[in-house]
């Protein structure tokens, strides 16, 4: 590490900051002008495609149905359209759609920023572990991307989209509403996907132990249901599947946390050997 990083005043370290914000700014607008050209193929096959009986969740849910003898979750329709009632509603949808995927494509690259930006605090052993780092975060963000896209959004929008309080009622829901759930979705369960990563680092800072994590592990277990019945719907079926990665990334967490002091201890046992 160089005395001039070392030194570095505050106001450097927030240029600093500044500067990684701009690049990722940009890194998100480029790939949103990207996916802002592809506007047939990420609406049609991406955004509305849980719209459609065919979509992969549901033939596949319906071919467990079918293998356990019944047709109970087979699916031939799902009662509603979706409209745009603003002029600039589809406009709108579009950019804020762009600015989306322009995120989630972005993301190593964000994260490669983040890095850079917290490297110098970092030992060099750890800053050996750029590369596995960003590949774990990113992998981690992509399956929760995905966890939201094929099992969240599918159960959401069939519950909310069949449900009716009186037939007389229809289903008709602005594209705003539609994509807005999509996202929320996806986006929510990339984040809690990264809970490994969160865990290790407030392990290394020194504010959480694998005895804590165990103490409040019951807590933690009904936050999971809180929080699995907050983004999915209000049926027991959709909260349990959504609950058990959830359960799983929480003991996944005790384990790295274990792990890690583990590795402080070691390091700590080395030091007074050598003193």
């Amino acid at each position: 590490m160089s005395e001039s990083k070392e030194e570095m005043s505050f106001l450097d370290h927030l240029e600093v900051l500044r500067w990684t914000l701009v690049r990722s700014s940009l890194s998100i607008l480029a790939f949103a002008m990207v996916a802002f050209m592809m506007k047939d193929f990420i609406f049609n096959k991406i955004l509305l495609a849980p719209k459609d009986p065919s979509f992969f969740t549901y033939r596949f849910l319906c071919s467990v149905s079918k293998s356990l003898g019944t047709d109970g979750f087979c699916i031939e329709e799902i009662p509603f359209i979706v409209q745009s009632r603003t002029m600039a509603g589809q406009f709108s949808a579009h950019i804020w759609t762009s600015i989306a995927f322009g995120f989630v494509m972005a993301f190593p690259y964000i994260i490669w920023e983040v890095w850079k930006f917290i490297k110098p605090a970092l030992y060099e052993n750890e800053k050996k572990n750029a590369r596995s780092f960003i590949i774990i975060t990113s992998f981690l963000f992509f399956i929760g991307i995905l966890f939201g896209y094929y099992v969240i959004t599918p159960l959401s929008i069939n519950f909310l989209g069949s449900y009716r309080v009186a037939d007389e009622v229809r289903n008709n829901f602005d594209l705003s509403s539609y994509t807005g759930l999509l996202k929320a979705s996806c986006l929510s369960s990339g984040f809690i996907f990264e809970l490994p990563i969160i865990i290790y680092f407030l392990t290394k800072m020194g504010l959480v132990t694998p005895e804590f994590l165990k103490k409040y592990r019951k807590y933690a277990l009904v936050l999971v249901l809180i929080l699995a019945a907050i983004i999915t719907p209000p049926d027991i079926i959709s909260q349990v599947i959504v609950a058990i990665p959830m359960v799983i990334l929480y003991e996944v967490s005790i384990k790295i946390s274990k792990f890690i002091i583990r590795k402080q201890n070691k390091e700590a046992s080395k030091e007074l050997v050598k003193k």
